[in-house]
This record gives structure tokens, sequence and C-alpha cells, in this order.
């Protein structure tokens, strides 16, 4: 009874062995062609500060079970000293262990669901009994010695490629980091040269002062600092000059779009016609007439005032300045009423 007993264990154990293998080989065929595409380097990890993989990880690349492949490296030991192989303790394998499953391995899905199922089982069969084994690349190398296989061989010259392929990734990204460290560097450094330039030509540009004083003859240096002052016009622009010409329409024609201009003046026919013939090409400047008391000249930009020691066809001719006044258009212009 008992010997019967032990023969069904036996035959029971045999046909549990023999469906695991057909597992295993289903499954090596489902991934066989896929495996072509499967990234090694993925599969390398760095354990104790060295590359390695491990041992299920060659096992599935291999075709073979991981019993298989430890046995016959227990059968050549002596091939594999430290720094060809060693074990994972129970910390290394618990931190490689949520790394692992979860990670995406592959972009081909049926490798990544397949490895994801293999490293599963493998880590439940092995549960706490026996961390995995770590691989090094000289311990790689020895393996197709060992498990003497076309399929290792081949294998085996894939793997060291991904070993090589790594420092040259790594180095690639360091040449590109210290590139754009340079360009940035190098960015610093003309922005640097660009504000100095700038800071230079700010101070060796005149200023417009509150009160500026023109010398007899200095013409241009007049007329450009009213252009200036035009220029810097955002809503309106009120001249009050006695005495005016096309020289004034020209010079008011620097103003912006959108910027009002009008001229307060004594009435002359000769420049009654320039004015008109300007205002039907040009933007619009208008027109008051001033009585024969108003004696001084303003320019008025927005909401500043300023005092015109000449007219302003005549501004550099002789001395004269002009002077930024304290006071605001409104009361100027409620004094021509």
């Amino acid at each position: 009874m008992a010997e019967k007993s032990k023969k069904k264990e036996d035959e029971l154990k045999k046909v549990v062995a023999k469906t695991d293998q057909l597992t295993v080989d289903s499954q090596s065929k489902v991934v066989n062609s896929d495996l072509k595409n499967l990234n090694i380097e993925n599969l390398i990890h760095v354990i104790r500060g060295q590359k390695v993989m491990l041992d299920f990880d060659l096992a599935m690349l291999y075709g073979t079970e991981t019993r298989a492949l430890n046995q016959a490296v227990k059968r050549n030991v002596e091939r594999f000293p430290d720094d060809f192989m060693f074990q994972l303790t129970k910390g290394e394998l618990e931190s490689l262990r949520s790394q692992i499953v979860t990670t995406n391995v592959s972009r081909n899905q049926n490798v990544e669901e397949w490895r994801s199922q293999f490293v599963t089982s493998n880590f439940a069969k092995m549960g706490l009994r026996r961390p995995p084994y770590a691989f090094t690349r000289n311990g790689i190398g020895m393996l197709s010695s060992v498990l003497r296989s076309a399929t290792a061989v081949g294998v085996n010259i894939r793997i060291m490629r991904a070993f090589t392929a790594i420092p040259e990734i790594v180095n690639n990204n360091v040449l590109m980091m210290q590139r754009i460290l340079n360009i940035e560097q190098h960015q610093t450094e003309m922005d640097e040269k660009v504000n100095q330039i700038i800071t230079t030509i700010e101070e060796r540009i005149p200023k417009q002062l509150p009160e500026q004083v023109f010398a007899t003859d200095c013409v241009w240096d007049a007329w450009t600092y009213v252009s200036d002052l035009v220029r810097s016009a955002r809503q309106r622009i009120v001249l009050i000059d006695n005495f005016v010409d096309d020289r004034v329409l020209s010079l008011l024609d620097k103003r912006a779009d959108n910027v009002e201009a009008m001229i307060y003046s004594r009435y002359y026919e000769s420049f009654q016609v320039d004015l008109k013939k300007h205002n039907e090409q040009n933007s619009e400047i208008r027109f008051v007439q001033l009585s024969q008391k108003n004696h001084d000249r303003f320019l008025m930009i927005d909401d500043d005032v300023y005092l015109l020691g000449a007219s302003v066809k005549d501004m550099g001719v002789g001395m004269c300045a002009v002077t930024k006044m304290e006071v605001s258009p409104e009361t100027i212009l409620g004094l021509l009423k």
C-alpha cells in the first residue's frame, strides 16, 4: 500500500515537472522572436557599485530555466570567483523586487508581460529562501563557455555590446551636458558684455535735463533736443509761439501716431497756406490764433510744460534756454482766454 502511494507521488511529481517545462517552453516560443527587440540595457542593474545582470533575466535571454542556469554554474563554480558572480542579500532583493516588477522593461507588450510574469514567478518561488545571483560582465562572458550552446554565444554577444554601450551613453550625455554648460556660460558672458556696452552708451548719451542752455550757433543741438521732446509725447503736444513757419510743421510730424498736435500763434497768410497743404496729406495739426499781447513761448508735452527762450524755428541761432516748469498745461492754457 505504501509502495503504491509512493509510486503515485513520484508519477505526480513527474507530471508537475513536465507541465512546468511545457509552460516555460510555450512562453519561450511566444517571446523568442520578440526577444530580438528587447533592450538589454534595461536589464542591467548597478549593485554594490558594479553593473550586473540577474540570473533569471539571463535565463530568460538564454531560453532556459533559472535553476538550470545556476546548476551549470555550480558545476563549474571554480570559474566564477566573487568578481564574476555574487548572491544578493535579502535587503538588496527587496529593493530590486518592486523596481523590476513595476518598471516597463520593453515597449514590446508580449515581452513585457511575459517577463513580468516570469520575474513574479521566480520571486514567488524564491521567497526568502534564495535571493538571485548577480553576474558581472566577466561572469556573463564565462556563462557562454559553461552553457555551451549557439544561443548562449549569440546572446552573450548582445549582452557584451549592451555593457559597452552604457558607458558610451553616459559619456555622450556628459559631453552634451558639458556643451550645454559651455553655451550657458558663453551666453552669460555675452549678456555681461552687452550690459557693459549699454551702460557705456547710456553714460555717454547726453541726458534730457529739466534746464537746458544752448550757446549761439548750436542750432542742431537745440533742434535735436526739441525733436526728442516731441517724440516723447504719448497724448498731446501744444506749442504756443508767436512766430512759426513750415519748419515747425516738420518738427511736429516727428510725433507718434495718435498724438494730437495744436499750435497757438499769430495769423500769417503764408503759414496758413502751408498748414492747409500739410493737413491735406498728413495727420492734422490744429491752429488757434493768438492775440498780439502774448510774449513768451511754451511747449507742452502731455502734462509737462517747457518755457522756450526763443521761437522753435530760431532755437540755437542765438544763446537760449529751455526750462521745465512746475505749472500744469491747463494753467497756461487758461491764461490765454
